[in-house]
């Protein structure tokens, strides 16, 4: 449970809860002090953030997760200091009568409030609740006070700083933060909230003058306070009472007006005011729209979680528990209706469909935050194997046909094509068997112009091939977090990146992912050869290599192409890249190569007969290790398997959201979805007696039974194979002795139909109609 940007897990609750019950005289204070202390809730300064903490507390006491102690009233930060009992008598300052140009009134001086209990501080309260109309407070949060006085006449005004409001829709808009880069960088913002001068004081420019003055010395002083240097102060003007000239003459910008709504605390508010900003740096934008890495093994996920969902989407980082279970709500509405729209995925309901629609245009909700929390879920299935193959892949989303119904796509192909759409970069984790654990990383994006006509002396962080290098580092923060897995980052021909090897090869003490990729041809990769010059084609050395025994190769069906058995030689050797032309100087790099070339076809029937050169980091001394890097390199087909539930099952091409913001935000529940049905197929055809419960639910499984055997269901869930099988009969698999086991698309139309079974079983035990099942 998340409260004020931190995750109160059910230990953590419970543990606050414990010491609450232990001890009836605890105040909140104190006990907002231990959860600060275990959780090291701390300010930049180092200073405990115990008012936070105290907000979160009532905040879990508003929602039912915990029983503070009972609240009192005589709190001891409004106990004056010993001493200063005499320094509580209000004051009583005569009004200043002035009349002067500023160079006439002599030197302005702006004097820091140390303290509540200074002299200064009641004087700044009195002028603040005799002459503002705000009167002195109290300020909410980190806060500075200032008095500005001059030797001739006393004082002549006061203002103060305090933190930033929490959201600005205007001010979000103008900065062009992300919503992380907003919860981060939040404190490096600050508001002007009371700026007075007195109102017997007739001086022109004096106000703005005080600004300029205040602006550059609150930076100073509000580090040295709080450990953090502001880059942007804001302030609100109302525009029946001011015309904000003071602002305007010292440079501060108007950018919009608030919303003037009434506070959830049920605050009113007088109107809409004007807002002004005003950079404290040059680099101010820079230094909030700039955000915070995300990182494996950071977000908390759920301890228990209530279903698959929940587990998947848990750690969802978007700083709103009830985003987090709206995610939960489409993504099981999308995996239970996956061929269906928005709003036939949701039934209908106009209030859901209402709420996902809102979901998907949050700022908050990115592509990059759902895959992430998701991405915690596979390290934790990644840790129970021994091996682990990090396939990476992209592939085209093409929305041509609906171009005019979304911004912001870019073209896909070469121009003479005319299409647009989307680029997806996926890195998916799969056992050496085969098995789907789950998403690692996966990027979309929308290109500016087309790659071919674009310098190929660009450094690789300008180029798309850099993605591939992103996706082999992502997999390296994953090996640090699994030290106990060997994480292989597998890739198809265009991953056949020097850079990418260069990477691999570095010597580091952190832990690295080996590399397993197919050579492109085009690349011309060179090796070492003896005293040749220049070295020897990688492909002209292979073949010259033994061959070390003829392997038989399953190759999946792709469009026209039929299954088939492939006989290849296999060769392998050790060898050393050269650097390619461009990179002249670079290191060599050691890999091994296995080279599969398939001999024994009929050039009539096969028209692209197999010729795979892999290379890897993976040691391949032996025979029985050069297969095994073949079939690791045969199971990347399953991320191509994976493309095709994506785009024919989730029906991803015919989402349609206004922009590409959105829509890549929608394709991160469809990845999600997709990989859990391939997971299902996967889990079922592995673990094919095994019991169903764990891809179906009881009252999943009892309906499917009934609806294709017209009787009651037993007492005990079927075998996976069977669940599946039934499954796939409802999506039209007839299941024939020759009809071998059923495949992703029959189950996915099956998978379509099971929710309206569920449902109709539901209501068939509601009134009383369970007993009636069979013929």
């Amino acid at each position: 449970m998340w409260a004020s940007g931190r995750h109160f897990d059910e230990a953590t609750i419970g543990r606050i809860q414990g010491a609450a019950d232990a001890d009836p005289c605890l105040s909140r204070r104190a006990l907002s002090r231990q959860v600060c202390e275990w959780m090291d809730w701390r300010s930049p300064s180092g200073e405990l953030q115990t008012m936070s903490c105290r907000t979160a507390l009532l905040e879990l006491e508003r929602r039912g997760a915990l029983r503070l102690p009972q609240a009192t009233t005589d709190h001891a930060f409004n106990k004056p200091a010993a001493g200063v009992a005499a320094a509580a008598k209000p004051v009583c300052l005569p009004l200043p009568q002035v009349a002067a140009s500023l160079s006439e009134l002599g030197p302005v001086e702006i004097l820091a409030v140390s303290s509540r209990y200074a002299e200064s501080s009641r004087v700044w309260n009195h002028l603040m609740g005799a002459y503002h109309y705000l009167g002195a407070g109290p300020l909410c949060g980190a806060q500075t006070r200032y008095l500005v006085r001059c030797d001739r006449h006393g004082w002549l005004g006061a203002l103060a700083f305090r933190s930033a409001t929490l959201r600005l829709k205007k001010r979000e808009e103008w900065i062009g933060w992300s919503e992380r880069a907003r919860r981060a960088n939040l404190g490096r913002v600050i508001l002007n909230s009371r700026f007075l001068i007195l109102p017997s004081i007739d001086v022109p420019n004096l106000a703005s003058h005080v600004l300029s003055r205040a602006t550059e010395q609150v930076a100073q002083d509000w580090e040295a306070r709080y450990g953090l240097r502001p880059v942007l102060a804001e302030t609100f003007v109302d525009p029946q009472r001011f015309r904000g000239s003071c602002y305007q003459a010292a440079n501060w910008e108007l950018i919009g007006h608030s919303a003037g709504r009434e506070h959830r605390n049920g605050k009113r508010c007088e109107g809409p005011k004007d807002l002004y900003v005003y950079p404290m740096a040059r680099d101010f934008r820079q230094v909030l729209c700039r955000e915070p890495e995300r990182r494996f093994g950071e977000l908390p996920r759920p301890s228990a979680p209530a279903d698959w969902a929940e587990e998947e989407l848990g750690a969802l980082d978007v700083g709103d528990e009830r985003l987090r279970e709206r995610a939960c709500i489409i993504v099981r509405d999308f995996f239970a209706r996956s061929r269906a729209n928005i709003p036939e995925a949701c039934d209908g309901s106009i209030a859901k469909v209402k709420a996902a629609y809102r979901f998907f245009q949050n700022p908050r909700v990115t592509m990059d935050a759902i895959v992430l929390s998701h991405a915690q879920s596979t390290v934790e299935r990644v840790r129970t194997h021994p091996v682990v193959l990090a396939v990476q892949d992209t592939t085209d989303l093409d929305y041509t046909h609906h171009a005019l119904a979304t911004l912001d796509l870019g073209p896909l192909r070469s121009p003479d094509e005319l299409t647009v759409g989307l680029k997806l970069h996926e890195t998916i984790a799969f056992t050496p068997e085969g098995l789907p654990l789950g998403l690692l990383d996966a990027k979309c994006w929308a290109r500016d112009g087309f790659e071919a006509q674009k310098d190929d002396h660009r450094p690789i962080e300008e180029k798309e091939s850099f993605r591939w290098l992103e996706s082999y580092r992502r997999v390296a923060e994953v090996q640090k977090l699994c030290p106990d897995t060997m994480l292989v980052s597998v890739g198809d021909r265009e991953s056949d990146i020097y850079e990418l090897f260069e990477q691999a090869c570095a010597d580091t003490p952190e832990p690295k992912p080996k590399l397993l990729v197919r050579a492109h041809r085009g690349r011309q990769r060179r090796v070492q050869d003896g005293l040749r010059v220049g070295g020897r084609s990688l492909w002209d050395y292979m073949a010259r290599q033994p061959v070390a025994d003829h392997y038989e190769l399953l190759i999946s069906p792709n469009g026209n192409r039929r299954e088939r058995k492939a006989t290849v030689a296999v060769r392998y050797a050790r060898v050393k890249l050269k650097p390619p032309a461009d990179r002249k100087g670079g290191p060599d790099v050691w890999a091994w190569a296995v080279y599969a070339d398939e001999v024994d076809y009929n050039p009539a029937e096969v028209k692209e007969p197999i010729s795979w050169m892999l290379l890897t980091t993976v040691e391949t001394s032996t025979l029985e290790q050069a297969l095994e890097r073949l079939s690791w390199y045969a199971a990347r087909w399953g991320i191509e398997v994976f493309h095709r539930i994506l785009k024919s099952g989730c029906r991803v091409l015919d989402r349609q959201l206004g922009n590409a913001d959105r829509l890549m935000a929608c394709i991160a529940f469809d990845l999600v979805v997709a990989w859990r049905t391939q997971w299902t197929m996967a889990h079922a055809r592995q673990n094919p007696n095994a019991p169903c419960d764990a891809i179906l639910t009881t009252e999943e499984w009892q309906p499917l039974y009934a609806a294709i055997h017209r009787r009651s269901p037993p007492d005990k869930p079927p075998t996976n194979r069977q669940a599946v099988r039934m499954i796939a009969k409802l999506g039209g698999f007839l299941g024939r002795k020759g009809d071998g086991e059923p495949g992703p698309m029959v189950l996915w139309r099956g998978l379509t139909r099971l929710p309206d079974l569920v449902a109709g079983w539901k209501l068939a035990l509601q009134f009383g109609l369970g007993n009636r099942v069979g013929p």
